[in-house]
């Protein structure tokens, strides 16, 4: 196979940079397709942590092209740091690229997003306060400037200077704020367009240019299936697609060179931000997997919300990805567990449901229908093959799949390369 995506299925955080990673090895060239750097993903090679926001992880292996394509809104001084933090680690970025048609995040996105949330008060969405909502908010009001504009610079004076306009007028006159100076901000994003010079390409050419010559080409993207702006628990959501559709629009790929869709499961769910969460575990079980699982945001350090895994989640990601293999992962964290939950249904007012209800009011009231299966008390962490694992393991990662209806590719026993399991080569 040529082109495959690898997506979150639940709320993000599922460990998709560990699988990405795993899989950039066998890739010719890694695809970010949309989001910005309000998420992140960890990788752990050998003894050294790495820790990325908008550069895809298969940065880290030298002959992989990485692409930070049109559907991701960049900030570029958090670009431009991740790119010196990496020099610093001795990777090297000559073969990463940036769409030149990708919006960028601009300074009063990140007051605009700030001062959204402070005037929603307790009704707060919960963001990272990074300015992709407001970001995509212009995208969608053509409004945006893109990254493409900042190496002609008529053009981006000509285009800031009608959007500072508006937004400095909506400061002042809206909000008493202080009111951004246009020559600073054009002088110091100029800059920024030629220390990103070298990285500005048309990209859905150089996508599409890869697959057609038969490449390893790999999908990713932020966020997780239920964070996804349409298909997510809205509004209580991420501002674009996280879907595998999303991948086709962020990355200006037709859906027909696209041969499989991956799903990331972790094997428990968590959550960070406001928003109904059915199985959330608000006790000790639910601290210990959070301590155990090290569950705190890569970009914001908040403590994620953790809950019991939900199938109904999972089978709704299932059907608007059109999945065709599971990745789980995170097995490893529930070692420790005389007994795990699995949530098989809902239940609503008296009837019981088994998938996942349109309305964020009735998912607000449901309660979990939970199945106990018997936990395996032993580390894990060592087994390479699926017939490593104890009986307990293989029924619980068996039953997952068999209430998701979608057979198991990769199973993640720990945080490093090396301890995954491939029943399915994803390539």
């Amino acid at each position: 196979m040529s082109a495959i995506i690898v997506v979150g299925t639940q709320w993000g955080d599922e460990g998709k940079g560990k699988i990405i990673d795993f899989v950039s090895e066998q890739a010719d060239m890694v695809v970010r397709h949309q989001g910005g750097n309000n998420a992140g993903h960890t990788v752990v090679s050998g003894d050294v942590v790495y820790k990325l926001h908008l550069i895809p992880s298969g940065i880290l292996y030298p002959e992989t092209d990485c692409v930070i394509a049109n559907g991701v809104v960049v900030d570029p001084r958090v670009f431009l740091e991740e790119v010196e933090y990496l020099h610093q680690r001795g990777i090297g970025t000559e073969r990463l690229r940036v769409s030149s048609e990708a919006h960028l995040i601009m300074p009063y996105h990140l007051v605009f997003d700030s001062l959204a949330e402070d005037r929603l008060g307790t009704q707060k969405l919960g963001t990272t306060l990074r300015g992709v909502g407001p970001a995509y908010m212009d995208k969608a009001s053509r409004m945006g400037v893109r990254v493409g504009d900042l190496l002609q610079p008529e053009v981006f004076r000509d285009r800031l200077e009608r959007v500072l306009s508006e937004k400095n007028h909506l400061l002042s006159k809206a909000y008493g704020r202080d009111q951004f100076d246009f020559e600073d901000m054009l002088e110091q994003y100029l800059a920024y367009g030629e220390q990103m010079r070298p990285y500005i390409a048309n990209t859905s050419v150089v996508i599409n240019r890869a697959i057609d010559a038969g490449k390893r080409v790999l999908f990713e993207g932020a966020q997780g299936t239920m964070l996804d702006i349409d298909h997510g628990t809205y509004p209580f959501v991420t501002s674009s697609h996280p879907i595998a559709g999303g991948a086709c629009i962020g990355a200006g790929v037709g859906p027909t060179k696209i041969d499989a869709v991956y799903g990331v499961v972790k094997c428990y769910t968590s959550r960070v931000g406001d928003g109904p969460f059915p199985t959330e575990l608000l006790d000790a079980t639910g601290d210990a997997i959070r301590q155990e699982g090290q569950e705190y945001g890569t970009t914001t350090g908040r403590p994620r919300r953790i809950g019991w895994l939900d199938t109904v989640a999972l089978r709704h990601a299932a059907r608007v990805n059109g999945l065709t293999g599971l990745a789980v992962t995170r097995l490893d964290v529930l070692d420790h567990l005389d007994w795990i939950q699995i949530a098989v249904a809902y239940r609503y007012r008296g009837e019981v449901m088994t998938e996942l209800p349109d309305s964020l009011e009735e998912l607000s009231e449901v309660e979990p229908v939970l199945e106990t299966m018997e936990g395996w008390k032993t580390s894990i962490t060592g087994a390479r093959r699926i017939d490593d694992l104890p009986a307990a393991t293989r029924r619980y990662l068996d039953r997952i799949a068999e209430l998701v209806g979608v057979p198991l590719a990769l199973v993640s026993v720990g945080r490093e390369r090396t301890n995954t399991i491939v029943l399915k080569p994803l390539f």
